[in-house]
């Protein structure tokens, strides 16, 4: 009788592929009303993030962001007009060619775009009531003006530069966000735990699966336009 395999597993969300909540219980979000200045109380890691964190207080309370490069605890953090590193702006107030990351994209909803470490985009240009931002994947996209958007770099660009050394490390850094690793090739594994399992010439079999295929099943090619060899 063979078992599920890894697709079925993760799919029903046992502990054993599910993150520990605790990796996310921070929310970076911008808070909706933000006035005046604020000042970084403390600068944290979060096993969930790529980057480290700032946690900031305000009028009202404290929320959190990634951390820009050079940010240092008690740095004061200004709302509108001044443009420096940690700021935090509306589009509109932001310079041409200025790096900024977490933007909004709508007015209001907190922060979406750009909140990896080491990562950033920049001010392109600003048409009336539109401002377009280089992402980093060097395309260009529109944003309403009075979106905000923190100025500098996020820290954590060197993480990936460092070696990992040991097989366990990698291990637990992928765990932490509910990545599996050591991912093994299908035609490595035993017959019970793949469809192209056992790999007798390592030919692994049809690598297009039915359209109606069942989660197992559903490997390899789904529903594929074309197949064969590119013609020149």
């Amino acid at each position: 009788m063979g078992k599920r395999i890894i697709q079925q597993a993760r799919g029903k969300g046992s502990f054993t592929y599910r993150v520990k909540r605790k990796a996310f219980k921070i929310k970076i979000k911008y808070p909706k009303e933000l006035k005046g200045e604020g000042t970084v109380v403390k600068l944290l890691n979060s096993p969930g993030h790529s980057a480290p964190l700032a946690k900031i207080q305000y009028s009202e309370g404290f929320f959190y962001i990634p951390a820009c490069k050079g940010m240092i605890e008690g740095q004061k953090i200004k709302f509108e007009k001044e443009v420096k590193n940690g700021n935090i702006l509306k589009l509109k107030e932001i310079p041409v060619k200025t790096e900024i990351y977490n933007i909004e994209s709508k007015p209001g909803d907190g922060g979406v775009f750009i909140r990896c470490g080491g990562n950033f985009a920049v001010v392109s240009k600003i048409v009336e009531d539109k401002v377009f931002v280089l992402m980093p994947s060097k395309k260009e996209r529109v944003f309403n003006k009075e979106c905000r958007a923190t100025i500098g770099k996020i820290a954590g660009e060197g993480r990936l530069k460092k070696p990992i050394v040991k097989a366990g490390k990698q291990y637990y850094i992928k765990k932490s966000k509910n990545k599996l690793w050591p991912r093994t090739s299908a035609v490595k594994v035993n017959v019970i735990d793949h469809p192209f399992g056992s790999g007798r010439g390592k030919n692994p079999k049809s690598k297009i699966a039915k359209r109606n295929a069942p989660p197992g099943k559903k490997v390899g090619l789904l529903r594929p336009k074309r197949t064969g060899k590119k013609k020149k």
